[in-house]
C-alpha cells in the first residue's frame, strides 16, 4: 500500500510538490479532449510524469461522475446508437494503456451524477459536502436517462462489461469502477443506482469475473450505504479485500450515515481510519491510497493544502502499521 493521488496537476510546481511529500504515485489523465486520447497522448503524459520521478499508476477513463448529461459517451450507459462504438473505443483505450505500461484504468457508471444537498460548515468553519435526503427534490424528475429500472441498468451494465473484462485481461490492465455515491432510494430521478448498496457492488464484482474485473473502493462513499458505518465498515473491505476485487482505495471519511451524512476530514469522521487501514493490510491490498474529496478549507491555496494534510495523515498511518509490524 502507498499513498497516491488523482488531483489534476494545475502546473508543474503540483508534479514538484508531490514528489517533496513522497507522493510518488499518481493517477493523471491527458490535456488533450477526453475521448479523443491516443497511445501517443499516454505516453508524452507517462514521460512528462516520470520526468518528476513520478509513477503513472492509473489513468481516468472518459466515463466520469458526471451527470449523462454531460458524458463524453453517454451511449454506453443510455444504450444509444453509438454504444458498441463508443464500448470499441474504451477497449483501444485500455489496449493503449498496456502498450504505455499504465497498469490499471478507474471509471464511473454513472447516470445521475454526485447528488448533493449544501455545504454544511465543519471543524474550525470550514465548509463540507453533505447529502439530506429530507432536503432533496424527491420528485425530481428524470433527466437525459429517462425512467431506468434495475433489471435494465444491470442489462447495460453487463453489456459493457462483456466487451471491455476480456479486453483488460488480456492487457494486463486493472478496471477499477467507482461506487454510485450516494445512495439513493430506487427510482430517484427516475433511475435505481444498483451500484448504490454493498450487495450491489457484490454482484457487480462477481459479473463477469476475472482478475482484472474490480472497484475504485470509496471508503467514503460505501459508508454513505451503511446504517452504521463505524461498525459495519470493517466486514464490507474484508469482503472485497479479501477476494482481491479493491484496486484502487479512495481514502474518505464521513459523519452520519445512509441518505444524511456530511464528508469530512479523515481524522474526524465517524469511520475508525487507522483501524480501516490494519484491516486492508491484512486483507492484502497493494496499491494506491488516495484522498477523494476534501473539505473546503480557508488561506491562499485551500484545495492543495486539504489534500497535504490527507497525503499526510495517511503517510502517518502507514508508517505507524509498519512500525507495530516490525
Amino acid at each position: 500500500m502507498y499513498v497516491g493521488t488523482q488531483l489534476a496537476a494545475r502546473d508543474d510546481d503540483d508534479y514538484l510538490v508531490w514528489a517533496q511529500l513522497g507522493i510518488k504515485h499518481i493517477c493523471a489523465d491527458p490535456a488533450t479532449t477526453p475521448g479523443t486520447w491516443t497511445l501517443a497522448d499516454l505516453e508524452r503524459l507517462r514521460d512528462k510524469v516520470e520526468s518528476f520521478d513520478l509513477v503513472l499508476d492509473m489513468i481516468q477513463i472518459p466515463l466520469p461522475s458526471n451527470p449523462i448529461e454531460k458524458a463524453t459517451w453517454p451511449d454506453i450507459l443510455l444504450a444509444g446508437p453509438e454504444r458498441d462504438r463508443q464500448i470499441d473505443a474504451v477497449c483501444k483505450l485500455i489496449e493503449d494503456c498496456a502498450s504505455a505500461g499504465i497498469p490499471a484504468a478507474k471509471y464511473n457508471l454513472n447516470l445521475i451524477g454526485i447528488p448533493r444537498t449544501p455545504d454544511e460548515p465543519g471543524r474550525g468553519g470550514s465548509m463540507n459536502a453533505s447529502f439530506r435526503w429530507e432536503k432533496t427534490d424527491q420528485q425530481a424528475v428524470p433527466g437525459l436517462a429517462g425512467t431506468l429500472s434495475e433489471d435494465e441498468n444491470w442489462e447495460r451494465i453487463d453489456y459493457f462489461l462483456e466487451r471491455v473484462v476480456p479486453v483488460a485481461e488480456a492487457n494486463r490492465v486493472r478496471l477499477a469502477c467507482h461506487p454510485h455515491d450516494p445512495y439513493t432510494p430506487p427510482g430517484y430521478k427516475g433511475v435505481t443506482r444498483v451500484l448504490g448498496t454493498v450487495d450491489g457492488l457484490k454482484k457487480f464484482v462477481q459479473m463477469r469475473e476475472s482478475l482484472y474485473h474490480g472497484l475504485n473502493f470509496c471508503q467514503g462513499t460505501v459508508g454513505e450505504m451503511l446504517d452504521d458505518p463505524r461498525s459495519e465498515i470493517d466486514d464490507v473491505i474484508r469482503w472485497f479485500g479479501s477476494r482481491n476485487k479493491i484496486f484502487n482505495l479512495h481514502f474518505r471519511n464521513i459523519r452520519g450515515r445512509k441518505l444524511s451524512f456530511m464528508e469530512t476530514f479523515p481524522d474526524e469522521g465517524d469511520m475508525d481510519m487507522a483501524r480501516s487501514l490494519k484491516i486492508y493490510r491484512e486483507v492484502g491490498y497493494r496499491y494506491m491510497i488516495m484522498p477523494d474529496h476534501v473539505p473546503t478549507i480557508s488561506g491562499r491555496d485551500p484545495q492543495g493544502v486539504a489534500f497535504a494534510f490527507c497525503y499526510g495523515y495517511t503517510a502517518a498511518l502507514l508508517q505507524a502499521l509498519d512500525s507495530y509490524a516490525a
